[in-house]
């Protein structure tokens, strides 16, 4: 795998921070999956629900928490949540969503978006969003690796992850 840096992709929410992953001289990944889905007759509308379950639900009402994460895919966690999920009054179900964007949980403030892309098989192994699904688990794997490691710091308080030397600017 190629060096990416694991940047800010949306910290303007009451609950989450939220991060992606980019190549050097491309778009994040996040943007990737969104801009790839908005203008699709056939995705927009489901891709307009994926940005409000994430923006809404997940950054300004509920955080991360573990029934909007039920999806669990090696080592990253398929968006939106599957089955039927509740927490206090509001109820949570995505039944057939056509879409998938892979994430992590680092913490109930603190999440990573990755790509992903149409799910049209029953295993990612299948799908057309394969190729998606095995790059976000080996970015999955080396963000793991730097935290062990240290290489990054999260600073859950401040909603914040960092570098070994304190900088935001961060290449893994």
């Amino acid at each position: 795998m190629n060096t990416f840096a694991l940047e800010i992709w949306d910290d303007e929410c009451a609950k989450c921070t939220f991060y992606t992953v980019r190549q050097e001289g491309e778009s994040n990944e996040a943007d990737k999956f969104f801009e790839r889905f908005e203008n699709d007759t056939e995705y927009s509308d489901a891709t307009k629900e994926l940005l409000i379950f994430i923006l809404k639900t997940i950054g300004e009402k509920h955080g991360a928490h573990e029934a909007l994460f039920n999806r669990e895919e090696n080592e990253v966690t398929g968006l939106p949540n599957k089955g039927k999920e509740r927490i206090g009054s509001f109820t949570y179900q995505f039944f057939e969503f056509p879409l998938r964007i892979y994430a992590i949980k680092l913490r109930e403030n603190l999440v990573i978006l990755f790509n992903g892309g149409i799910k049209d098989g029953p295993t990612n192994q299948t799908s057309s969003l394969h190729i998606e699904w095995r790059s976000a688990c080996e970015y999955a794997k080396r963000i793991d690796t730097a935290i062990r490691e240290k290489e990054i710091e999260i600073f859950e308080s401040e909603r914040l992850i960092r570098s070994y030397n304190g900088s935001s600017e961060i290449w893994l």
